[in-house]
């Protein structure tokens, strides 16, 4: 079935950002038949983002999070239940519950999940916390609520970061441990590294930079008491909270014969799945976090988001695409964007900074704390960051489209002369870092090798 739907079954493994957005999107394009999406967690769908920051700092209950709907979707929602299997043949989504729902055109939404601490046995301990849903957020909170001496932050992505800058506005000790060799060097590079290590300092977090936590410890109630660290210190803490990065939910299509695996399920521009063999198909797409999909602007790679603009553009398209025949359906082509807010700093991204060689500061300096860093990549610009100057995101952004040459050119009114000259962006290998990053080329190859099996007769 590769033209026009507007009735039939729709069916949407997600019940989050992405998963709202195509459920309302299909209504807009005058989808008028059967639309079911399937969550697992019991909640309608919420904003994560105000998780890590408001709801931490005590400004917004875990229950005022609920994302608001533009229109009624007039869908089942089937909350609380997880997908466990895919039925390509048969066009069926399979339930924990032991139902199965058949599908004419299938979006798969499934997002992340929180990356566990690897000891089942010490995550377990009464104190040891991760970030993810709704739930783990107020859990959170409420410790946070209850003044504990010291809280332990495992990981210095951008979560991890917002975390401990939540601890520090409510005058918690906080201390910060990250294998890297500084914060958000993943996401950012070096010399952006240098600026968030200062920042974090500067604010009293006992930052602790090249080492990775070793084990937590608990005492004989099970209760997290500290942890010992890989260059033979020890932190005594009553909270860790483990911000290792995400981990895509793909387990539950192991057997189904599609493109997915650890790093996403791999879509075309288009939104639609690959199977196993690089074939795409025609009536299963994919949007938002769990997604694996090429980019024109970073050489056709294969790129994972996990970044809030991208999940709501990302399903709209794929939306669209589910609803309407081959000449009408549209590419993905949305240049990433994200944003954190962090130690008094509005922090704004366009484009992908791992995507470089080279970095120059265009505007402002690390000084000032306001700033534009410009990231190159073989002579032209593919990402720019933005510390309290969003406004020039706009202009950035047309640089990246546009494959404009890399250094930019001094025409910026406030640019430093002194800052002109590019230096290395200084990206280091993920694996080098406690936390996961939340934006990942990942080249042009499938996760696993194949074998081919020719039918025989």
């Amino acid at each position: 079935m590769s033209g026009e739907l507007r009735e039939g079954r729709i069916v949407i493994v997600g019940a989050s950002l992405a998963g709202l957005r195509a459920a309302e999107t299909l209504r807009e394009e005058g989808f008028t038949g059967s639309l079911t999406v399937v969550g697992d967690e019991p909640h309608p769908p919420y904003d994560r983002p105000p998780l890590s920051k408001q709801v931490l700092l005590g400004k917004a209950a875990a229950t005022a999070v609920g994302l608001p709907m533009r229109r009624d979707p007039e869908a089942e929602w089937r909350l609380g239940v997880r997908a466990t299997g895919l039925d390509e043949v048969g066009k069926r989504v399979l339930l924990a519950d032991g139902e199965a729902l058949a599908y004419d055109r299938l979006l798969i939404a499934t997002g992340t999940r929180a990356r566990p601490w690897p000891d089942a046995d010490q995550a377990a301990l009464d104190g040891v916390f991760t970030v993810r849903t709704v739930d783990d957020a107020g859990r959170l909170a409420e410790r946070l609520d209850a003044g504990p001496r010291r809280v332990l932050v495992i990981g210095g992505g951008f979560t991890g970061s917002e975390i401990a800058s939540a601890c520090r506005e409510r005058g918690i000790e906080v201390t910060l441990a990250e294998r890297g060799a500084a914060p958000l060097v993943g996401a950012l590079g070096g010399t952006l590294g240098m600026l968030a290590d200062r920042l974090q300092r500067h604010h009293g977090v006992d930052l602790r930079c090249g080492v990775t936590v070793t084990a937590l410890r608990g005492d004989a109630d099970g209760r997290f008491i500290g942890a010992e660290l890989s260059d033979g210190s020890h932190v005594e803490a009553d909270i860790a909270v483990v911000a290792l990065g995400a981990v895509r939910n793909t387990e539950w299509l192991a057997d189904s014969g599609l493109a997915a695996g650890p790093r996403g399920v791999a879509c075309d521009a288009g939104c639609r799945a690959f199977d196993m063999y690089g074939i795409v198909t025609d009536d299963i797409f994919v949007a938002g976090d769990v997604s694996r999909f090429p980019h024109p602007l970073y050489e056709y790679q294969l790129m994972s988001l996990e970044h809030w603009g991208n999940a709501v553009a990302q399903a709209e398209v794929a939306a669209h695409n589910m609803v309407n025949p081959g000449p009408r359906r549209r590419p993905h082509l949305a240049v990433p964007a994200f944003w954190s807010s962090q130690f008094g700093l509005n922090i704004k991204s366009v484009g992908v900074p791992t995507f470089s060689d080279h970095v120059v500061l265009a505007q402002g300096s690390l000084e000032q704390g306001r700033l534009v860093a410009v990231y190159g990549y073989r002579g032209r610009i593919t990402a720019a960051v933005t510390i309290n100057m969003g406004k020039w995101l706009e202009y950035y952004q047309h640089l990246i489209e546009t494959a404009a040459p890399f250094p930019p050119a001094p025409d910026a009114a406030d640019r430093s002369a002194a800052a002109a000259f590019p230096v290395h962006s200084d990206v280091p290998d993920p694996k080098v870092l406690s936390h996961g990053p939340t934006v990942s080329l990942t080249g042009h190859l499938p996760d696993r090798r194949l074998t081919r099996v020719w039918p025989t007769g």
